[in-house]
C-alpha cells in the first residue's frame, strides 16, 4: 500500500463515513487469561465515545511506511492453504460474527505474548463502496468501482492511573480520585486484506507497530506466519556500525554529511514530487554517494559487502530509517554538539599541534545558557 491508499482509509474513520455497525474484542490480564469479551454496536454509543473508538482504531494506521507500517505478504500457498490465512479470511467473511473464529484468534494473539500486563484486542470491520477515479485523478462519487471489505485490528495496552488529588465541586473538597484503568494507544495492529492499487489484495496485509524499535515478530509470526524486516532502529544501529566497521580510517566527518545530506535531498525531492510509493534506495546507490566522496576502492566493497550480509543480497532501504535527517549531531564521552541539519557546512574536523578538534565557525550571534558572549 502506499501513502494515499493509507490516508483514504484513515478518512473513513469517521463517525459520519465508515459503516463499521459494531467493534468486538476481549480484555486480556497480565496473566494472558480473557477477563471478558464485548461485541459492542458503534450506533448505540454516544457520538463522542464512538469518536474516540474510531480515531483509535485509526492510529493503526498511523506512521511512517516503512518504519511503522511494513508490508506483509502472504506466499501462493499460504493464501490457497493455510490456517493463518484461513482464519483471517473466516473473519473477514463472517464480518467478525463467527465465535469459533473469534476464539481461534484471540488464542493465536495471546500466545503469542504479544504484550506483558492488561491489553484490549479491538476488531472491527467495514465495507466501503471505493468511488471510481477517472485516469486524470477526478474522484467521482456516483460512479463506483468495487466493495472493500476490511477487518482492522489494534491490540491497545491497558494502563493504571497515577493517583491524584481532585476537586469535587459539589462537596466543596479535594480528595484522592479513584484510580482507573485507561486505554492507551495501540501498541501494534493490522489491516487485513490490504488495498492495493484502490482494491483487495488478499496476499497482502498492512502491519502496524507504534515502537519503530520492535516489530513484534512473535506476533507476526503467529497470526502471519512471516517474516518481517529488521525494525527501522535496528536497521540504523546496524547501518552505522557498517559505515564504522566497513571503511575503517576513511569514515571521516564529509563522509558522513555527504551521505546525510543525499539521504536529506531524495526525501525533500520524493515529497516535492508527492509520490505516493515509499522511497528506498539500493545498497549500490549508497556505495555511488560513498565513492563520490573518494572512498577507496576497497572499503567501498566492503561497505557492500557488509550490507548484504546483514540486510540481504536485494534488501532495500527507507533512507529515513538509515539517517535520522531531522537532526545532525557530534558527540564525544563529554561534549554533545547538535546542529541545523541543513547547515551542517558549518562543522570541520582539524589535527592542531597534535590533537583533534571540532570547529564551528560562529558568524552569527554565540549564546552560553542564555547569555550572549563575545569572541575575541
Amino acid at each position: 500500500m502506499n501513502e494515499k491508499e493509507i490516508a483514504e482509509l484513515r478518512r473513513r474513520l469517521k463517525p459520519e463515513k465508515n459503516n463499521i455497525t459494531h467493534v468486538c474484542g476481549c480484555y486480556v490480564n497480565e496473566k494472558q487469561e480473557i477477563v471478558s469479551q464485548f461485541d459492542q454496536p458503534l450506533s448505540l454509543m454516544p457520538e463522542e465515545e464512538a469518536e474516540k473508538l474510531l480515531t483509535t482504531l485509526k492510529r493503526a494506521l498511523s506512521g511512517a511506511l516503512g518504519k511503522n507500517l511494513l508490508d506483509i505478504t502472504f506466499t501462493t500457498q499460504q493464501v490457497v492453504d493455510s490456517d493463518e490465512h484461513r482464519l483471517l479470511m473466516a473473519l473477514r467473511s463472517s464480518s467478525l460474527k463467527d465465535p469459533e473464529s473469534m476464539q481461534a484468534f484471540f488464542q493465536r494473539v495471546i500466545q503469542s505474548n504479544v504484550l506483558e500486563g492488561n491489553y484490549l484486542i479491538l476488531l472491527a470491520y467495514d465495507t466501503y463502496d471505493v468511488p471510481y477515479r477517472s485516469s486524470d485523478g477526478e474522484r467521482q462519487d456516483d460512479a463506483s468501482s468495487e466493495v472493500f471489505s476490511y477487518i482492522l485490528c489494534a491490540i491497545c495496552p491497558v494502563k493504571e492511573t497515577k493517583p491524584a488529588l481532585s476537586y469535587y465541586l459539589s462537596e466543596n473538597t479535594l480528595r484522592n480520585c479513584r484510580i482507573d484503568w485507561l486505554v492507551a494507544a495501540p501498541e501494534l495492529g493490522f489491516l487485513f486484506p490490504a488495498f492495493d492499487d484502490r482494491s483487495a489484495n488478499l496476499y497482502n496485509a498492512l502491519y502496524y507497530t507504534r515502537d519503530a524499535g520492535e516489530n513484534h515478530q512473535d506476533f507476526v509470526s503467529a497470526v502471519f506466519q512471516s517474516e518481517l524486516p529488521m525494525p527501522a532502529q535496528a536497521q540504523k544501529e546496524t547501518f552505522q556500525t557498517i559505515l564504522e566497521e566497513a571503511l575503517e580510517a576513511e569514515c571521516r566527518l564529509e563522509v558522513v554529511q555527504a551521505v546525510h545530506g543525499k539521504f536529506s535531498d531524495l526525501i525533500e525531492e520524493h515529497k516535492a514530487n508527492k509520490e505516493p510509493e515509499p522511497l528506498v534506495v539500493s545498497r549500490q546507490e549508497v556505495k555511488t554517494i560513498l565513492q563520490s566522496c573518494g572512498i577507496s576502492e576497497e572499503h567501498t566493497q566492503a561497505f557492500e559487502g557488509q550490507c548484504a550480509a546483514e540486510f540481504g543480497e536485494d534488501a532495500e532501504f527507507c533512507p529515513g530509517n538509515l539517517m535520522d535527517v531531522k537532526q545532525f549531531e557530534l558527540r564525544t564521552p563529554d561534549v554533545t554538539i547538535r546542529v541545523n541539519p541543513q547547515r551542517s557546512d558549518l562543522i570541520e574536523t582539524r589535527v592542531i599541534d597534535g590533537k583533534k578538534y571540532i570547529l564551528i565557525r560562529a558568524d552569527e550571534e554565540v549564546e552560553v545558557n542564555g547569555v550572549p558572549i563575545q569572541i575575541s
